[in-house]
């Protein structure tokens, strides 16, 4: 494997069977991390824990709802039974509605909240026990520049953006003194199901989401290793002194 910015750490990693996941993955493990990766896509997450135990990397599946407080505490017993309580977690997990807001409907409000915020507040709340006892770490959440940067058709899915942003955040300030670390990276347009879902569904509302408005916004799309290489450096102790910020990996998108 490459390089050992996580060695030996025990590595959390919710959405990690696919898209910007399973890229942190493949990398986290390349840098020494034991990962596990908790999704509900059970052959990718089987599959991609098996290509990295193949490729001399340590890795395990966790099957889970992410939005749902049994499952998560199972994967992290699963995580810390496997290889010791997790000290790096990378809050991935997420999904997007894209519609004209006076159609947005409650259903779609609980469901997105659940997926993006509410999995986040589990996730960290069963893994950071472990961390505490093992004398601190790391944590990452997935934003977006939807925290600052509204798009038509993403009321629903910037408001839930926006509360990452502040989670991360809180966390930071309560639990410095105590040894964790906690920030956001915020991804521009990426190139995985989810991003590629995303500009069709745009498109189709008539939001101009084409190569050349993509071009004139962050000169192209976004690859889902350049989101993990971000992860993995707010996690490593080469960010030891980064904590409550926000990362943005979009090209100069809300620079502009």
């Amino acid at each position: 494997m490459g390089g050992k910015r996580l060695a030996g750490r025990s590595t959390l990693i919710s959405g990690g069977a696919s898209g910007c996941g399973a890229a942190a993955a493949r990398l986290f493990a390349a840098e020494g991390a034991r990962v596990t990766i908790v999704d509900r896509q059970a052959d990718l997450g089987r599959r991609l824990a098996d290509e990295i135990c193949a490729g001399g990397g340590a890795a395990i599946f966790a099957e889970a709802d992410v939005s749902q407080a049994a499952p998560v505490k199972a994967a992290v017993a699963a995580a810390t039974a496997a290889f010791g309580a997790p000290t790096a977690l990378f809050n991935h997990a997420g999904s997007i509605v894209v519609k004209p807001f006076l159609e947005t409907t409650e259903a779609d409000y609980d469901w997105l909240m659940n997926v993006n915020v509410r999995s986040m507040f589990l996730m960290t709340q069963a893994a950071l026990p472990g961390m505490l006892a093992a004398g601190g770490g790391a944590i990452v959440c997935t934003s977006s520049i939807s925290a600052v940067a509204a798009t038509p058709m993403e009321v629903l899915y910037d408001t839930t953006k926006g509360a990452v942003h502040m989670f991360a955040r809180a966390i930071a300030v309560e639990y410095r003194d105590q040894g964790i670390r906690c920030n956001a990276v915020c991804p521009g347009f990426i190139r995985t199901p989810h991003g590629l879902r995303e500009v069709d569904a745009l498109t189709k509302y008539g939001v101009d989401a084409s190569e050349a408005a993509m071009k004139a916004q962050q000169g192209r799309m976004c690859e889902p290793e350049e989101v993990a290489s971000a992860a993995l450096f707010l996690l490593s102790d080469e960010a030891s002194f980064v904590n409550g910020a926000q990362l943005f990996v979009d090209n100069g998108f809300t620079a502009i």
